[in-house]
């Protein structure tokens, strides 16, 4: 901590690179001022996105500040105090300042600005770096929000940086400040506090998410054509709820991995440890949640198909209950066709016609009509038309 402001000349010697490496505006940076390293930083341009700059000492809150500047001023006056930094989709001028203050590496301050970056835990020097995706369950529309949550941990300071709604660091920092036994044991203490509220923030997601999946089941059964495309949105809900969780479990087991080198608390060890436990019982119900959902997706698509069967059985049915109808109604009519053609030959009035008196006549023609009749009545009959 001391250490870190006894190295002014090395920071300001790197100022150049950093703002190269970050691609700065095109404006050249702005001279230092005369007071020397020691002379407040600059304001950042947009306050707005300060949420909130604390100063504590020894677990207590020594002062608040609306503005970067004061917040840096405080902590040189304060050796052994901690700063809390909690930013909401700040500017790239107020991360510049936060960089060059704090000696934040250009990496880390470049995926804070771009945001959108996969979870995970990376160290540089005496900083750690830790990337969060928050999540929380929205009941009205029935799905899942994420956020994003960058942290700079250091040996007397703690950075913020928030990306969405979620998770509600105010109520992270309330309960630190009711427990300063823990607060007091600096900045490991601020990031496992972070860690637990958003880990905690999975719960009412993975309730919102079993609830739905019960839905799915009953609607799945029930036949409802909308079904499938809840499930396919809630598949790839999980898919991001998995890549926010998975990582997790990789990231505090390399922490507790560094317990022993980094000299961690042995309180906010088993603290830390029960953070890692929560989190791989998330992440195995989140992929026990994709899986469920594929599964259902499967006996969707199979219901669907056996409907789909039914009806077309059913439409088949109906075509052979239709044809056999239509056979029945074709014979008929050629059956009665054959006495109607030859009544109709007959029945022509033509003065010299064959036959036409003819004693025999009338009984040819009934019998003619007959044997054509019981005729087409057998061909019909051992077709099975009849």
């Amino acid at each position: 901590m001391s250490e870190r402001r006894a190295r002014p000349a090395s920071k300001n010697g790197r100022k150049s690179a950093w703002r190269r490496a970050l691609n700065p505006p095109a404006t050249p940076p702005a001279e230092p001022p005369a007071g020397g390293p020691d002379a407040p930083a600059p304001e950042p341009a947009d306050a707005a996105s300060v949420v909130q700059a604390t100063l504590y000492r020894d677990g207590v809150r020594v002062s608040s500040s609306a503005s970067l500047a004061d917040t840096f001023r405080e902590l040189r006056d304060e050796p052994s105090g901690m700063a809390w930094i909690g930013l909401a989709r700040p500017t790239e001028s107020e991360l510049l300042s936060l960089a060059e203050e704090f000696d934040l590496h250009p990496l880390a301050v470049e995926d804070a600005m771009e945001a959108h970056q996969r979870p995970k835990l990376e160290r540089y020097g005496e900083t750690l770096f830790v990337v969060l995706r928050a999540a929380r369950y929205l009941d009205a529309p029935e799905e899942v929000d994420f956020g994003e949550l960058h942290v700079f941990v250091g040996p007397d300071f703690v950075i913020t940086v928030r990306h969405g709604a979620a998770p509600d660091l105010s109520a992270v920092r309330r309960r630190m400040e009711e427990t300063p036994e823990l607060l007091k044991l600096g900045p490991e203490a601020v990031l496992y506090a972070i860690l637990d509220a958003v880990v905690d923030g999975y719960v009412p997601v993975v309730a919102g998410v079993q609830n739905d999946i019960d839905e799915i089941e009953t609607e799945v059964f029930r036949g409802d054509p909308a079904v499938s495309r809840r499930i396919y949105e809630l598949s790839r809900e999980m898919v991001e709820f998995q890549r926010a969780t998975r990582p997790l479990v990789g990231m505090l087991h390399s922490l507790m991995a560094g317990f022993a080198k980094y000299g961690t608390d042995e309180e906010l060890q088993r603290y830390l440890r029960d953070v890692a436990d929560h989190v791989t019982h998330t992440s195995e119900r989140v992929d026990g949640f994709r899986q469920a959902l594929a599964d259902i997706l499967t006996v969707n698509a199979t219901l669907v198909t056996q409907q789909q069967n039914a009806e077309m059985r059913a439409l088949a049915e109906a075509g052979f209950e239709q044809n056999e109808e239509i056979k029945k109604i074709s014979s008929w009519a050629a059956i009665l066709f054959a006495p109607t053609l030859v009544g109709t030959i007959y029945g022509m009035n033509f003065d010299r016609m064959p036959e036409l008196h003819w004693v025999l006549g009338y009984p040819f023609a009934i019998i003619l009509m007959a044997v054509v009749c019981t005729s087409l009545y057998v061909i019909f009959k051992r077709k099975d038309w009849l």
